[in-house]
């Protein structure tokens, strides 16, 4: 294990404990507190927020409980893809990425844009990016499937409502303990010009890579950076990723519903809807979870269709279990 691995392992285990330490403490300064309210020495507001902290740490550390697979703790790649309808799919898929974006920032990760293709004449037409932080995968795979918008359309004249698709897909980070072997006769790489910004260098070298698996059919591309090397060292990164999570699924099937949620880009296979008009809400499919703050879930406020999957699919499990 390299030095930076055993780094990156000593602060997740301090943050663990620090955790586990808050809710000890949280514990102490509730009880404090319902003995001052008791007395009349401070006040109900008071002891509830400070119990509203003491339940958003419980909630915390039990929703890592549940994240017990091995790739749960991992750094996480997710790739957007629009549905059929031009400008408008690939507008909503922009839109998407704007809300995870958010939530990143949100959850205190970071992100790296491996590959980003801009639409015609909005949106994108695909994007794919490395989001880092502890349990990104564990609390991503909540996300995977299709996501529908209905709206009224800001690209209709008529302004005539339409319903938008997009997918979206993640695949656990590999780190540098996981070997996948990956042998270059096996590999066809296509350089092309890079089709977005990045200024006069980007769009005159053929900067932009295009990696294809031959055994496995699997295509990666990186067009992000303006040097060659660099995407193609991102590119095969995303490649070894996706070929671990192919071995995992034939090894263990561990990953087999996230794949079987990775349905046709069009009605009847969304995990989610977000409702513009003719009312406001968000509904998960699979959990019944909702929410008539549709803005604050666009500003990244998904913590809450996250969980409710996690449970959902922890109940589930139970389930299996006691048959």
């Amino acid at each position: 294990m390299s030095a930076s691995a055993h780094l990156k392992k000593i602060s997740f285990l301090e943050k663990e404990i620090k955790l586990w330490q808050d809710l000890e403490l949280g514990k102490g300064d509730v009880e404090v507190l319902l003995e001052f309210a008791e007395l009349g020495d401070t006040s109900i507001d008071e002891v509830n927020k400070e119990l509203e902290k003491f339940i958003n740490t419980i909630e915390d550390i039990e929703l890592k409980m549940i994240l017990g697979d091995s790739d749960d703790i991992q750094d996480a790649i997710i790739t957007i893809h629009p549905g059929a309808g031009g400008t408008e799919s690939q507008d909503w898929a922009e839109m998407l990425y704007r809300m995870y974006s958010r939530w990143i920032e949100r959850k205190g990760f970071n992100k790296e844009i491996l590959d980003y293709q801009p639409g015609d004449e909005a949106g994108i037409k695909d994007l794919t990016m490395e989001i880092k932080g502890d349990y990104a995968f564990g609390l991503l795979k909540a996300e995977v499937g299709v996501h529908r918008l209905v709206r009224i359309s800001p690209f209709d004249s008529n302004s005539r409502r339409h319903t938008s698709f997009a997918s979206v897909f993640v695949y656990p980070s590999t780190n540098e303990e996981i070997e996948i072997e990956i042998d270059q006769s096996e590999l066809r790489i296509d350089t092309y010009r890079a089709s977005g910004a990045g200024g006069q260098h980007v769009n005159k070298t053929d900067s932009a890579i295009r990696i294809t698996h031959m055994p496995s059919g699997i295509v990666v591309q990186c067009q992000n950076q303006r040097s060659q090397h660099k995407n193609k060292a991102s590119a095969l990164k995303v490649l070894k990723a996706r070929l671990y999570q192919a071995e995992v699924d034939k090894e263990k099937e561990a990953m087999k519903n996230l794949e079987n949620s990775k349905m046709d880009i069009g009605w009847g296979s969304q995990i989610r809807s977000y409702v513009f008009h003719p009312y406001n809400m968000v509904k998960d499919h699979r959990t019944k979870q909702e929410s008539g703050n549709v803005s604050a879930i666009m500003d990244g406020d998904i913590d809450k269709f996250i969980r409710a999957y996690l449970m959902n699919q922890l109940g589930k499990n139970i389930e299996k279990e006691k048959v």
